[in-house]
């Protein structure tokens, strides 16, 4: 099998001192907790691409307030799958409460750090380092982002 890289992106949401994420089905029936993610389809720019996430797998609209970082990560199961992925930090604006989330979504959660750290279930370690970073006050400006499309 041939090395497959995937552009993702991620919002780390925090309110309160809890942070949005969204309990899902993953590889092996496993359920995990992450942050609102997915990847970028044709035509976005990455900060669609978040916003968009966001909206499908919580029902939350979200503004970007910042870049938080790219993540690189090759999970254990497949070292011929590499996620590159465009955290931005964001706030969380309107809930749409009866909208129906994207398919895998189990729920979206308010859960602090120690939650997090403490279940047992992440996605993958990225989703604990965003957290951290945020709560470090890691915040690079939003134009850090270069993109040019003709």
């Amino acid at each position: 099998m041939a090395w497959e890289p995937h552009v993702t992106v991620a919002v780390v949401v925090e309110r309160d001192g809890r942070f949005l994420v969204v309990e899902e089905s993953a590889e092996q029936g496993r359920v995990v907790y992450n942050q609102p993610a997915g990847h970028v389809e044709k035509g976005e720019t990455l900060e669609q691409a978040a916003v968009r996430e966001a909206l499908e797998e919580t029902g939350w609209d979200v503004r970007l307030t910042g870049f938080l970082g790219l993540y690189v990560y090759t999970p254990a199961f497949d070292r011929n799958l590499t996620y590159y992925r465009a955290c931005y930090r964001a706030e969380a604006v309107t809930h749409h409460a009866d909208r129906v989330l994207d398919e895998g979504i189990l729920r979206a959660a308010w859960l602090t750090r120690d939650e997090l750290a403490d279940c047992g279930r992440l996605r993958s370690p990225l989703v604990l380092k965003c957290v951290e970073d945020a709560a470090a006050g890691i915040d690079y400006p939003m134009d850090i982002v270069h993109e040019h499309h003709a």
